[in-house]
């Protein structure tokens, strides 16, 4: 069964940081491409960013771009999201999908960010 779960998800101060990791199981992590996607209140999905299965390869939304950085681990199947200068509008429940995000790929249950003073 393929399970994804977030964590690392909190409440932060604007310009704050944080880092989200995902735990991957249930197939091959290392063999699949990876996304973070999020859901800000009221609004739909967006997509954050993605990364190739070795990590050489990764792709960022113009809104995160130079703040996000994706990684992976696939010795410990996890994957990671650091979210730096974080700002309000940044605040959003943020998943982790399984491969390149096409809008209904598979996904955890999301953790909670809100940026806010």
């Amino acid at each position: 069964e393929v399970q994804l779960v977030e964590s690392g998800g909190g409440l932060v101060q604007p310009g704050g940081s944080l880092r989200l990791s995902c735990a991957a199981s249930g197939f091959a992590f290392s063999a699949s491409a990876m996304s973070w996607v999020r859901q800000a209140p009221g609004k739909g999905l967006e997509w954050v960013s993605n990364i190739d299965t070795g990590g050489g390869l990764t792709r960022y939304a113009d809104s995160v771009k130079g703040r996000f950085t994706i990684s992976r681990d696939n010795a410990k199947g996890t994957l990671y999201l650091q979210l730096n200068s974080l700002k309000t509008e940044d605040t959003a429940i943020y998943y982790c999908a399984k491969g390149w995000w096409i809008g209904n790929n598979y996904r955890g249950q999301g953790t909670q960010v809100t940026v806010s003073s």
